[in-house]
Protein backbone atom coordinates (compact mmCIF):
# COMPACT_ATOMS: atom_id res chain seq x y z
CA UNK A 1 0.00 0.00 0.00
CA UNK A 2 1.34 3.40 -1.03
CA UNK A 3 -0.56 6.20 0.67
CA UNK A 4 -0.19 9.97 0.76
CA UNK A 5 -1.22 10.14 4.44
CA UNK A 6 -1.00 7.80 7.39
CA UNK A 7 -1.56 8.06 11.16
CA UNK A 8 -0.58 9.25 13.68
CA UNK A 9 -0.75 12.38 11.54
CA UNK A 10 -4.33 13.52 10.85
CA UNK A 11 -6.15 13.20 7.53
CA UNK A 12 -9.07 11.30 6.07
CA UNK A 13 -7.02 9.48 3.43
CA UNK A 14 -4.58 8.34 6.11
CA UNK A 15 -7.35 7.21 8.45
CA UNK A 16 -8.88 5.17 5.63
CA UNK A 17 -5.52 3.65 4.63
CA UNK A 18 -4.71 2.68 8.21
CA UNK A 19 -7.97 0.85 8.83
CA UNK A 20 -7.74 -0.80 5.44
CA UNK A 21 -4.23 -2.08 6.23
CA UNK A 22 -5.32 -3.19 9.70
CA UNK A 23 -8.38 -4.99 8.30
CA UNK A 24 -6.36 -6.79 5.63
CA UNK A 25 -3.81 -7.88 8.24
CA UNK A 26 -6.62 -9.18 10.48
CA UNK A 27 -7.49 -11.53 7.59
CA UNK A 28 -3.89 -12.83 7.57
CA UNK A 29 -3.05 -10.86 4.43
CA UNK A 30 0.49 -9.56 4.77
CA UNK A 31 0.62 -5.80 4.35
CA UNK A 32 3.45 -3.34 3.87
CA UNK A 33 2.79 0.40 3.81
CA UNK A 34 4.82 3.23 2.31
CA UNK A 35 3.97 6.71 3.58
CA UNK A 36 5.47 9.96 4.83
CA UNK A 37 7.21 10.82 8.08
CA UNK A 38 5.83 14.27 8.86
CA UNK A 39 7.13 14.85 12.38
CA UNK A 40 10.60 16.39 12.51
CA UNK A 41 12.30 13.57 14.41
CA UNK A 42 10.05 10.67 13.41
CA UNK A 43 9.53 9.59 17.03
CA UNK A 44 5.75 10.00 16.89
CA UNK A 45 5.50 7.75 13.83
CA UNK A 46 7.99 5.25 15.25
CA UNK A 47 5.96 4.72 18.42
CA UNK A 48 2.75 4.37 16.42
CA UNK A 49 4.25 1.94 13.89
CA UNK A 50 5.64 -0.33 16.62
CA UNK A 51 2.09 -0.99 17.83
CA UNK A 52 0.92 -2.34 14.46
CA UNK A 53 1.03 -5.88 13.11
CA UNK A 54 1.99 -4.71 9.64
CA UNK A 55 5.19 -2.97 8.56
CA UNK A 56 5.23 0.72 7.66
CA UNK A 57 8.12 2.31 5.75
CA UNK A 58 8.33 6.04 6.38
CA UNK A 59 9.82 8.51 3.93
CA UNK A 60 11.02 11.65 5.68
CA UNK A 61 9.57 14.87 4.28
CA UNK A 62 12.41 17.22 3.41
CA UNK A 63 12.44 20.94 2.72
CA UNK A 64 13.17 20.10 -0.91
CA UNK A 65 10.08 17.96 -1.43
CA UNK A 66 11.36 16.48 -4.71
CA UNK A 67 13.95 14.53 -2.72
CA UNK A 68 11.19 12.98 -0.61
CA UNK A 69 9.23 12.08 -3.74
CA UNK A 70 12.29 10.45 -5.28
CA UNK A 71 12.91 8.40 -2.12
CA UNK A 72 9.30 7.23 -2.13
CA UNK A 73 9.54 6.18 -5.80
CA UNK A 74 12.76 4.24 -5.17
CA UNK A 75 11.29 2.45 -2.15
CA UNK A 76 8.10 1.68 -4.08
CA UNK A 77 10.13 0.06 -6.89
CA UNK A 78 12.01 -2.06 -4.34
CA UNK A 79 8.90 -3.31 -2.54
CA UNK A 80 6.51 -3.70 -5.48
CA UNK A 81 8.58 -6.56 -6.90
CA UNK A 82 7.80 -8.63 -3.77
CA UNK A 83 4.02 -8.04 -3.66
CA UNK A 84 0.96 -9.54 -5.34
CA UNK A 85 -1.18 -6.39 -5.21
CA UNK A 86 -0.10 -2.75 -5.15
CA UNK A 87 -2.81 -0.54 -3.65
CA UNK A 88 -2.56 3.21 -4.19
CA UNK A 89 -4.31 5.90 -2.17
CA UNK A 90 -3.83 9.63 -2.73
CA UNK A 91 -2.71 11.77 -5.66
CA UNK A 92 1.05 11.22 -5.62
CA UNK A 93 0.59 7.54 -4.81
CA UNK A 94 -1.49 7.12 -7.96
CA UNK A 95 1.25 8.84 -9.95
CA UNK A 96 3.85 6.50 -8.47
CA UNK A 97 1.64 3.53 -9.32
CA UNK A 98 1.35 4.64 -12.93
CA UNK A 99 5.15 4.79 -13.15
CA UNK A 100 5.54 1.38 -11.49
CA UNK A 101 3.07 -0.20 -13.91
CA UNK A 102 5.35 0.65 -16.84
CA UNK A 103 8.16 -1.49 -15.43
CA UNK A 104 6.72 -4.04 -12.97
CA UNK A 105 3.83 -6.32 -13.87
CA UNK A 106 1.59 -6.60 -10.81
CA UNK A 107 -2.08 -6.06 -9.99
CA UNK A 108 -2.56 -2.32 -9.42
CA UNK A 109 -5.58 -1.03 -7.50
CA UNK A 110 -6.33 2.66 -6.89
CA UNK A 111 -8.60 4.09 -4.20
CA UNK A 112 -10.16 7.33 -5.42
CA UNK A 113 -11.18 9.89 -2.80
CA UNK A 114 -12.05 12.71 -5.23
CA UNK A 115 -9.42 15.44 -5.21
CA UNK A 116 -7.02 13.33 -7.28
CA UNK A 117 -9.04 13.87 -10.47
CA UNK A 118 -10.06 17.56 -10.26
CA UNK A 119 -6.56 18.98 -10.41
CA UNK A 120 -5.99 22.55 -11.66
CA UNK A 121 -3.18 21.57 -14.04
CA UNK A 122 -4.23 19.94 -17.33
CA UNK A 123 -0.91 18.07 -17.42
CA UNK A 124 -1.57 16.62 -13.95
CA UNK A 125 -5.11 15.64 -14.94
CA UNK A 126 -3.90 13.91 -18.11
CA UNK A 127 -1.20 11.97 -16.27
CA UNK A 128 -3.69 10.94 -13.56
CA UNK A 129 -6.07 9.69 -16.25
CA UNK A 130 -3.20 7.82 -17.91
CA UNK A 131 -2.40 6.12 -14.60
CA UNK A 132 -6.01 5.18 -13.85
CA UNK A 133 -6.42 3.64 -17.29
CA UNK A 134 -3.39 1.43 -16.66
CA UNK A 135 -4.66 0.08 -13.34
CA UNK A 136 -6.46 -3.25 -13.02
CA UNK A 137 -9.15 -2.05 -10.63
CA UNK A 138 -10.43 1.25 -9.28
CA UNK A 139 -12.31 1.74 -6.00
CA UNK A 140 -14.28 4.97 -5.56
CA UNK A 141 -15.23 5.90 -1.99
CA UNK A 142 -18.58 7.39 -3.09
CA UNK A 143 -20.91 7.57 -6.07
CA UNK A 144 -19.93 11.22 -6.43
CA UNK A 145 -16.25 10.24 -6.72
CA UNK A 146 -17.19 7.61 -9.27
CA UNK A 147 -19.00 10.24 -11.33
CA UNK A 148 -15.77 12.26 -11.58
CA UNK A 149 -14.15 9.53 -13.68
CA UNK A 150 -17.24 8.32 -15.55
CA UNK A 151 -15.97 9.87 -18.80
CA UNK A 152 -12.86 7.65 -18.69
CA UNK A 153 -14.96 4.48 -19.12
CA UNK A 154 -12.70 2.55 -16.76
CA UNK A 155 -13.05 -1.20 -16.43
CA UNK A 156 -13.39 -2.77 -12.99
CA UNK A 157 -14.67 0.36 -11.22
CA UNK A 158 -16.61 -0.15 -7.98
CA UNK A 159 -17.95 2.07 -5.21
CA UNK A 160 -16.90 0.90 -1.74
CA UNK A 161 -17.61 3.52 0.94
CA UNK A 162 -15.25 4.54 3.69
CA UNK A 163 -15.51 2.50 6.85
CA UNK A 164 -14.86 3.37 10.45
CA UNK A 165 -14.18 1.66 13.76
CA UNK A 166 -17.43 1.76 15.70
CA UNK A 167 -16.12 0.06 18.85
CA UNK A 168 -14.75 3.30 20.33
CA UNK A 169 -18.13 5.01 20.28
CA UNK A 170 -21.06 5.07 22.71
CA UNK A 171 -23.61 3.50 20.35
CA UNK A 172 -26.43 5.01 22.40
CA UNK A 173 -29.09 7.25 20.83
CA UNK A 174 -29.80 10.60 22.46
CA UNK A 175 -33.30 11.11 23.86
CA UNK A 176 -33.20 14.90 23.52
CA UNK A 177 -31.13 17.62 21.89
CA UNK A 178 -28.60 19.46 24.01
CA UNK A 179 -29.61 22.99 24.95
CA UNK A 180 -28.29 25.49 24.06
CA UNK A 181 -27.56 24.43 20.48
CA UNK A 182 -24.00 23.09 19.98
CA UNK A 183 -22.73 22.75 16.39
CA UNK A 184 -19.45 21.02 15.54
CA UNK A 185 -17.20 20.39 12.53
CA UNK A 186 -14.21 18.03 12.68
CA UNK A 187 -11.65 18.34 9.91
CA UNK A 188 -8.75 20.40 8.64
CA UNK A 189 -9.80 24.04 8.77
CA UNK A 190 -9.75 24.72 5.03
CA UNK A 191 -12.15 26.04 2.37
CA UNK A 192 -12.95 22.48 1.27
CA UNK A 193 -14.33 21.52 4.68
CA UNK A 194 -16.67 24.51 4.55
CA UNK A 195 -16.33 25.95 8.06
CA UNK A 196 -16.76 29.38 6.48
CA UNK A 197 -20.21 28.37 5.22
CA UNK A 198 -21.40 27.64 8.75
CA UNK A 199 -19.98 30.96 9.96
CA UNK A 200 -21.82 32.77 7.16
CA UNK A 201 -25.03 31.03 8.25
CA UNK A 202 -24.57 31.92 11.94
CA UNK A 203 -26.37 35.31 11.75
CA UNK A 204 -29.46 33.48 10.46
CA UNK A 205 -29.08 30.65 12.99
CA UNK A 206 -28.75 33.20 15.81
CA UNK A 207 -32.15 34.66 14.95
CA UNK A 208 -33.76 31.44 16.23
CA UNK A 209 -31.01 30.04 18.48
CA UNK A 210 -29.32 33.05 20.13
CA UNK A 211 -27.09 30.97 22.42
CA UNK A 212 -25.65 28.72 19.69
CA UNK A 213 -21.94 27.80 19.83
CA UNK A 214 -19.98 26.53 16.85
CA UNK A 215 -17.08 24.20 17.76
CA UNK A 216 -14.31 23.95 15.14
CA UNK A 217 -11.95 20.97 15.55
CA UNK A 218 -8.92 20.41 13.32
CA UNK A 219 -5.60 21.80 12.17
CA UNK A 220 -6.25 25.58 12.11
CA UNK A 221 -4.94 26.18 8.59
CA UNK A 222 -7.25 29.12 7.81
CA UNK A 223 -8.27 30.10 11.35
CA UNK A 224 -7.16 33.76 10.97
CA UNK A 225 -9.31 34.18 7.86
CA UNK A 226 -12.30 32.58 9.58
CA UNK A 227 -11.92 34.84 12.61
CA UNK A 228 -11.80 37.86 10.31
CA UNK A 229 -14.99 36.63 8.61
CA UNK A 230 -16.69 36.01 11.97
CA UNK A 231 -15.76 39.47 13.25
CA UNK A 232 -17.14 41.08 10.10
CA UNK A 233 -20.45 39.30 10.75
CA UNK A 234 -20.42 39.97 14.50
CA UNK A 235 -20.50 36.26 15.42
CA UNK A 236 -16.95 35.75 16.72
CA UNK A 237 -18.16 35.18 20.30
CA UNK A 238 -20.02 32.09 19.14
CA UNK A 239 -16.92 30.28 17.82
CA UNK A 240 -14.55 27.94 19.66
CA UNK A 241 -11.37 26.77 17.88
CA UNK A 242 -9.61 23.68 19.27
CA UNK A 243 -6.84 23.04 16.75
CA UNK A 244 -5.53 19.52 16.43
CA UNK A 245 -6.78 17.23 19.22
CA UNK A 246 -6.33 13.61 20.30
CA UNK A 247 -8.94 10.99 19.49
CA UNK A 248 -10.17 11.00 23.09
CA UNK A 249 -10.46 14.78 23.09
CA UNK A 250 -12.36 14.65 19.80
CA UNK A 251 -14.86 12.17 21.20
CA UNK A 252 -15.45 14.33 24.27
CA UNK A 253 -16.16 17.35 22.10
CA UNK A 254 -18.52 15.34 19.89
CA UNK A 255 -20.42 13.96 22.88
CA UNK A 256 -21.25 17.49 23.98
CA UNK A 257 -22.53 18.47 20.53
CA UNK A 258 -26.08 18.66 19.17
CA UNK A 259 -25.45 18.56 15.41
CA UNK A 260 -22.49 17.73 13.20
CA UNK A 261 -21.99 20.23 10.36
CA UNK A 262 -20.08 19.64 7.13
CA UNK A 263 -20.96 22.21 4.47
CA UNK A 264 -18.07 21.28 2.18
CA UNK A 265 -17.46 22.83 -1.22
CA UNK A 266 -15.18 22.44 -4.23
CA UNK A 267 -12.10 24.65 -4.31
CA UNK A 268 -10.46 26.19 -7.35
CA UNK A 269 -7.47 23.91 -6.70
CA UNK A 270 -9.72 20.90 -7.31
CA UNK A 271 -10.05 19.86 -3.67
CA UNK A 272 -13.39 18.12 -3.03
CA UNK A 273 -15.10 16.13 -0.27
CA UNK A 274 -14.98 12.52 -1.39
CA UNK A 275 -17.07 11.03 1.42
CA UNK A 276 -17.15 12.55 4.93
CA UNK A 277 -16.28 9.83 7.43
CA UNK A 278 -16.36 12.35 10.30
CA UNK A 279 -20.13 12.54 9.88
CA UNK A 280 -20.45 8.82 10.59
CA UNK A 281 -18.26 9.16 13.68
CA UNK A 282 -20.72 11.73 14.99
CA UNK A 283 -23.65 9.51 13.98
CA UNK A 284 -22.15 6.68 16.04
CA UNK A 285 -22.56 8.90 19.09
CA UNK A 286 -26.20 9.50 18.21
CA UNK A 287 -25.49 12.94 16.71
CA UNK A 288 -27.31 13.67 13.42
CA UNK A 289 -25.52 15.51 10.63
CA UNK A 290 -26.16 18.36 8.23
CA UNK A 291 -24.07 18.13 5.07
CA UNK A 292 -23.62 19.65 1.64
CA UNK A 293 -25.20 18.39 -1.53
CA UNK A 294 -23.10 17.94 -4.67
CA UNK A 295 -20.20 16.01 -3.15
CA UNK A 296 -19.36 12.68 -1.50
CA UNK A 297 -21.28 13.66 1.62
CA UNK A 298 -24.42 12.54 -0.23
CA UNK A 299 -23.24 8.96 0.44
CA UNK A 300 -22.45 9.67 4.11
CA UNK A 301 -25.90 11.07 5.02
CA UNK A 302 -29.18 9.23 4.52
CA UNK A 303 -31.25 12.32 3.75
CA UNK A 304 -34.04 12.98 6.28
CA UNK A 305 -33.04 9.76 8.06
CA UNK A 306 -29.57 10.17 9.61
CA UNK A 307 -29.45 13.89 8.88
CA UNK A 308 -30.29 16.44 6.20
CA UNK A 309 -28.52 17.45 2.97
CA UNK A 310 -28.54 21.16 2.08
CA UNK A 311 -27.19 23.71 -0.34
CA UNK A 312 -24.02 24.75 1.51
CA UNK A 313 -24.42 28.36 0.39
CA UNK A 314 -28.07 28.69 1.40
CA UNK A 315 -28.18 29.87 5.03
CA UNK A 316 -31.98 29.72 5.20
CA UNK A 317 -31.85 26.09 4.08
CA UNK A 318 -29.32 25.37 6.83
CA UNK A 319 -31.67 26.87 9.44
CA UNK A 320 -34.56 24.80 8.07
CA UNK A 321 -32.42 21.65 8.37
CA UNK A 322 -31.64 22.49 12.00
CA UNK A 323 -35.35 23.04 12.70
CA UNK A 324 -36.21 19.75 11.00
CA UNK A 325 -33.79 17.67 13.07
CA UNK A 326 -34.49 19.40 16.39
CA UNK A 327 -38.22 18.89 15.79
CA UNK A 328 -37.74 15.11 16.03
CA UNK A 329 -34.29 14.80 17.54
CA UNK A 330 -34.67 11.46 19.33
CA UNK A 331 -35.77 9.73 16.11
CA UNK A 332 -32.97 11.31 14.04
CA UNK A 333 -30.46 10.26 16.70
CA UNK A 334 -31.72 6.68 16.70
CA UNK A 335 -31.70 6.45 12.90
CA UNK A 336 -28.25 8.06 12.66
CA UNK A 337 -26.85 5.40 14.95
CA UNK A 338 -28.50 2.63 12.94
CA UNK A 339 -27.17 4.11 9.69
CA UNK A 340 -23.57 3.70 10.87
CA UNK A 341 -23.94 -0.09 10.94
CA UNK A 342 -23.61 -0.06 7.14
CA UNK A 343 -20.06 1.27 7.37
CA UNK A 344 -18.28 -0.85 9.98
CA UNK A 345 -14.90 -2.11 8.84
CA UNK A 346 -15.87 -5.76 9.20
CA UNK A 347 -18.42 -5.16 6.42
CA UNK A 348 -16.30 -2.84 4.30
CA UNK A 349 -13.29 -5.18 4.23
CA UNK A 350 -15.49 -7.99 2.93
CA UNK A 351 -16.37 -5.77 -0.04
CA UNK A 352 -12.66 -5.18 -0.67
CA UNK A 353 -11.87 -8.89 -0.46
CA UNK A 354 -14.67 -9.74 -2.89
CA UNK A 355 -13.68 -7.06 -5.39
CA UNK A 356 -9.99 -7.98 -5.23
CA UNK A 357 -10.95 -11.66 -5.50
CA UNK A 358 -9.08 -12.56 -2.32
CA UNK A 359 -10.54 -15.69 -0.75
CA UNK A 360 -10.40 -14.94 2.97
CA UNK A 361 -13.41 -15.89 5.05
CA UNK A 362 -11.65 -16.15 8.43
Amino acid sequence: MITSEFPPQPGGIGNHAFHLAKSFQSKDIQVQVISDQRSSDGEEEKQFDQQQRFKTIRIKRRSLILISYLHRIIKAFQLAKEQDIVLLSGKFSIWVGGLLSLFIQKEYVAVLHGSEVLLPSSLQRKYTQFCLQRFDKIIAVSHYTKSLVAHLELNQLKVIPNGFNISSFDNTPKKAALVPLQLVTVGNVTPRKGQHNIIKALPYILEKYPQVTYHIVGIPTTQPQLMELAESLGVEKHLVFYGRVTEDEKLEILKKSTLFMMLSEHTKEGDVEGFGIAILEANALGIPGIGAKGCGIEDAIDNYVSGVLVDAKNAREVVQAIDEILGDYALYSERALKWTQNFTWDKIIQQYLAFLAIDKTA
